[in-house]
């Protein structure tokens, strides 16, 4: 009996080493690679979808924007690119959808009697802070690209010979060349769509609000995209001759003479920048959208809050008047419907460790760099002495290179939030319990 017990000891241990193991930050990549082992068939179908929606209307987007009635072409054009945006939300939360009842969070809630979300739910609570990152940081730069791209490669030849004679083809013009008072009228409408469905999510009311807002959000950005051009320009002069503007450069330019080191210090900086915005900002950014997606526990402001200095003023904050509250209410229901998901998807990524963050952002642009090793291995295995040949083989690439890239992406984004959220709900389990697990054992008088 002693020899057998000797060999059940490190077969019970076993397991909740392996266990342990697997909530290591280190352990992040096996996540990854175990969620897109259970997910892959979901996962294509979701990308191969959103590319084939998105592509179809960017080409419809491209077509239409040349011909007869063309301010009102242009019109059209900005609402199909408003629904590329859109295309792109909906692909992004799907794909982090599928992959749901892979994580162990997900089973963990399960059993606590949570229900099962549906993906309009989620699509409705991620749009509009989805809206914000992607116009923020410069996502949407990608779309206005291939759009221009598909425009110019319906008519190759036009481009050239209109540049030539000196005519104006409106190629690759079709998201810049709307009049700035149709460009307003239009911002307008598309404010008054924002207005009304965002004071509606606000509220709680309609399944799609959200989504709806989202779009309204979209559509005043790139609407108005030409009236603000307009008048920018038409007052930079202007601008640039005032007071404070000048004094301001004149600021810089005396700080870069009499304060040592500061010229090499700014331009350290401004080289630094961009790096550490791609490996650093990026990544969290879609980390946020991913805590987003899976609900990081709660969305409103008292959970957001909890154990910080802020919940002590709002316990006094509930005890002012009914005016007061109301009118504070008012005047922070658009900043927190937007702000608290992100500050609590924020505050959810802080808990799970700079080890796990750090890896997720190596992982993250470790990919994108191995991503693009593979397009440039896979141009030249495929190149070819026949002309044009290229144009064959060019997009197939691209789609298989951007189908492994962001499986990837999406699957690691999980693990990190998976791993974040179990290593969080274990602390507090172990904080509860005292730090261990095991049961209270009984007096010797009992």
């Amino acid at each position: 009996m002693s020899g057998t017990s000797a060999l059940a000891a490190p077969l019970q241990d076993a397991a909740p080493r392996r266990a342990s193991w697997m909530l290591s930050p280190y352990a992040l990549p096996l996540n990854a690679l175990r969620i897109i082992a259970k997910c892959a068939l979901p996962l294509i179908f979701w990308f191969s979808a959103g590319r084939l929606v998105r592509w179809a209307l960017l080409l419809l987007a491209a077509t239409v924007s040349h011909g007869s009635w063309y301010q009102a072409r242009l019109v059209l054009v900005m609402f199909l690119f408003t629904l590329v945006v859109m295309t792109s939300l909906a692909t992004t939360v799907g794909m982090l959808y599928v992959v749901r009842e892979a994580l162990l969070e997900t089973r963990a809630r399960r059993v606590g009697g949570e229900a099962k979300e549906s993906l309009l739910n989620a699509l409705n609570r991620t749009a509009l802070v989805f809206a914000g990152l992607y116009t923020t940081w410069g996502f949407v730069a990608d779309d206005a690209r291939e759009f221009s791209s598909i425009d110019v490669m319906r008519q190759p030849d036009r481009y050239v010979l209109d540049a030539g004679s000196g005519n104006d083809s409106g190629v690759m013009g079709g998201l810049i060349s709307l009049d700035p008072r149709i460009s307003l009228a239009t911002m307008v409408v598309a404010y008054a769509v924002k207005w009304y469905f965002g004071r509606r999510h606000e509220a709680g009311e309609g399944r799609i609000s959200g989504m709806l807002a989202t779009f309204g959000e979209l559509a005043f950005a790139f609407y108005g995209l030409n009236a603000v051009a307009a008048a920018v320009g038409a007052r930079s002069d202007w601008i640039g001759q005032r007071s404070a503007v000048a004094a301001w450069h004149d600021l810089a330019a005396r700080a870069e003479e009499s304060v040592p080191g500061w010229k090499s210090v700014s331009e350290w900086l401004g080289g630094v920048w961009p790096y550490a915005v791609d490996a650093l900002a990026i990544p969290l950014t879609w980390l946020t959208v991913g805590i987003l997606v899976y609900g990081a526990y709660a969305e409103d402001t008292r959970t957001t809050i909890r154990g910080t200095r802020l919940e002590q003023a709002a316990v006094h904050l509930e005890r002012t008047h009914d005016w007061t509250r109301l009118a504070l209410a008012k005047l922070s229901a658009g900043w927190t419907s937007r702000w608290i998901p992100l500050l609590n998807s924020l505050r959810l990524t802080a808990r799970g460790g700079p080890a796990l963050f750090g890896l997720f952002a190596l992982c993250y642009v470790g990919l994108h760099i191995g991503g693009d090793y593979l397009l440039r291995a896979g141009r030249y295995l495929t190149a070819s002495g026949e002309p044009y040949q290229w144009m064959a083989t060019g997009e197939p690439l691209a789609y298989v290179v951007d189908l492994v890239v962001t499986l990837v992406s999406m699957c690691l984004i999980a693990a990190t939030f998976d791993l974040a959220a179990t290593r969080a709900r274990a602390e507090g389990a172990a904080s509860v319990t005292g730090g261990t697990a095991e049961p209270d054992r009984p007096s010797p008088s009992h």
